[in-house]
């Protein structure tokens, strides 16, 4: 099996990580509603004002998994990180990847001072439910938005 390094993302992964996002939005039947391009996506992560920072998988080379997120805020818990996606590409899963991704989330949220992470799961997805449910989370009945806290 080949090494598979987990990293924060920098600026040269946008337009592989842009592509994994597509491929999540085909899987979920929704490529249509991507309007995102590289420029803007690239500006809202490394340019003057970053929204988003991200971890990514790497195989050979190759960005095959990426965790991407960014700060909210509750007034009931403080600081909280969002998991905007979670994605692992489609060949390369089932190799424990999108764990070490989640992970390394979870671990830059407790030693940055983060009270939770939060994030939501199509309510069909039934491995990623499954995947979900192995951390503990809190699932809401209605809406299916997951909380882990720290």
């Amino acid at each position: 099996m080949e090494e598979i390094v987990i990293r924060k993302a920098v600026q040269e992964d946008c337009a592989p990580m842009l592509e994994l996002i597509k491929e999540l939005a085909e899987y979920e039947k929704a490529l249509h509603e991507v309007t995102l391009n590289l420029e803007q996506f690239t500006e809202d992560g490394f340019g003057k004002s970053p929204v988003w920072g991200a971890f990514v998988a790497e195989a050979d080379g190759e960005i095959v998994g990426i965790s991407l997120y960014y700060k909210r805020y509750s007034t009931w818990k403080g600081r909280r990180l969002y998991l905007e996606d979670l994605v692992v590409t489609e060949r390369m899963r089932g190799k424990q990847i999108g764990k070490k991704l989640f992970d390394a989330t979870l671990e830059y949220g407790r030693s940055n001072a983060y009270s939770g992470m939060v994030f939501q799961v199509l309510n069909w997805n039934e491995s990623a439910i499954n995947f979900y449910k192995k951390y503990n989370p809190k699932f809401d009945d209605e809406w299916l938005n997951v909380s882990i806290e720290f």
